[in-house]
């Protein structure tokens, strides 16, 4: 770990001599703050977005974890939300209005899709969504009244990259503000600010938090960008976390680095195991050779983290689901990031909505957790043979 990097993980924001020396930073766990005199209550009303007046704006321990999300990304604020969701649809909301048009790579998070398609059509905001595997795509997609471009590098179930320097550069020439969900590399393995892209958003009940005892989301971007957002969308729809979940993603932040890396050391000895067993038909992800845009993935992350799909060489979904169901060390669960190692069987999750009828049943999502690796395996092993 790197001086600065341990400095701002462990000690940035944390102004020790206003928390009684405690090592551990306190919870300021109160809705309302007063003030001693008119002067000083209208001196913070006109500076909330950084000083206590009410929670929904400003609380001190989620200041000091606002400071560390923009720290990390390489932006100049952030803003913490209840929910990954909430960070983007509040990001998106703030810069769209009626007659706008989005361009969105497409298989983004299914909740992301849902904004596009449920929400925002009818407030007449119409989007395309684009192989953004190709940046030229997204140069195609532009109409005269597109104003915001939506990318999620890799995404969560294909781990499909785009270009973000190349996406970023078009945006720019078209005036376009441009969103990249960072949630799977989180911000020790990829920079999207540092790649040309203006908002960063997280899932940080992945990575971020990675104990799987907290859901929120983080916003981070120019002072200006993140202001935007803080005055209306934001404050309106205030979606916020409790002091307490941010304490907790402080918590959190403190074994980043060790929790991703051994995710990542993991995910690729069970990666290349998959990939030469005879009952896996394809493993998706960036980190091995074959998959199509290995060379980008080296190029513009630092790391490949510890999440992969495998698409089983089965007849039928009994097949996936005996091979499912036998897997031991591997919970079956939506999310991912903490320390457990997960399974997110696609043919699971196959309803009314429709929204991963295109994948094939075959799919099955791995999260590789802290465990043993050789453990992992092993029981991949064992289910593999049942099927």
């Amino acid at each position: 770990m790197t001086d600065d990097l341990s400095h701002l993980l462990n000690h940035l924001g944390e102004d020790r001599d206003l928390g009684y020396d405690a090592v551990v930073p306190p919870i300021v766990q109160s809705g309302n703050f007063t003030y001693p005199t008119i002067a000083s209550m209208r001196a913070t009303v006109q500076q909330e977005m950084e000083r206590p007046l009410y929670t929904r704006g400003f609380n001190p321990t989620v200041g000091i974890l606002r400071k560390k999300i923009a720290a990390l990304e390489h932006a100049e604020d952030a803003l913490v939300f209840s929910s990954g969701s909430a960070a983007i649809a509040a990001a998106v909301l703030s810069f769209v209005k009626a007659g706008d048009h989005i361009v969105c790579v497409h298989k983004p998070y299914s909740w992301t899709k849902k904004l596009l398609v449920e929400l925002l059509e009818r407030f007449n905001v119409s989007h395309t969504f684009v192989d953004g595997t190709d940046a030229e795509n997204y140069r195609r997609a532009i109409k005269p009244n597109t104003t915001f471009f939506i990318t999620e590098s890799p995404n969560s179930l294909t781990f499909e990259l785009q270009d973000l320097r190349a996406v970023a550069a078009i945006a720019k020439a078209h005036g376009i503000i441009t969103l990249c969900d960072n949630s799977y590399s989180s911000p020790l393995f990829q920079n999207p600010i540092d790649l040309g892209i203006d908002l960063v958003a997280h899932s940080a009940t992945k990575y971020l938090n990675g104990h799987s005892d907290v859901v929120a989301g983080v916003l981070a971007g120019s002072a200006t960008h993140i202001r935007q957002v803080m005055s209306k969308e934001f404050m309106t729809l205030g979606a916020i976390p409790s002091p307490h979940d941010a304490w907790l993603l402080i918590r959190g932040l403190r074994t980043l680095e060790l929790r991703v890396n051994r995710s990542a050391d993991s995910a690729a000895l069970v990666a290349r195991f998959l990939e030469d067993h005879p009952r896996i038909k394809r493993v998706h992800w960036p980190g091995l050779a074959s998959h199509p845009q290995h060379d980008l993935a080296m190029k513009q992350m630092r790391r490949v983290a510890g999440l992969l799909t495998i698409v089983l060489d089965a007849p039928d979904e009994a097949t996936v689901e005996r091979f499912c169901d036998h897997l031991k060390r591997f919970l079956m669960a939506v999310s991912w990031g903490g320390y457990e190692s997960l399974q997110w069987p696609v043919c699971a999750l196959k309803g009314p909505s429709g929204y991963y009828t295109d994948l094939p049943f075959t799919m099955v999502r791995l999260y590789i957790g802290l465990e043993d690796p050789a453990l992992l395996i092993a029981d991949l092993q064992q289910a593999l043979d049942r099927m």
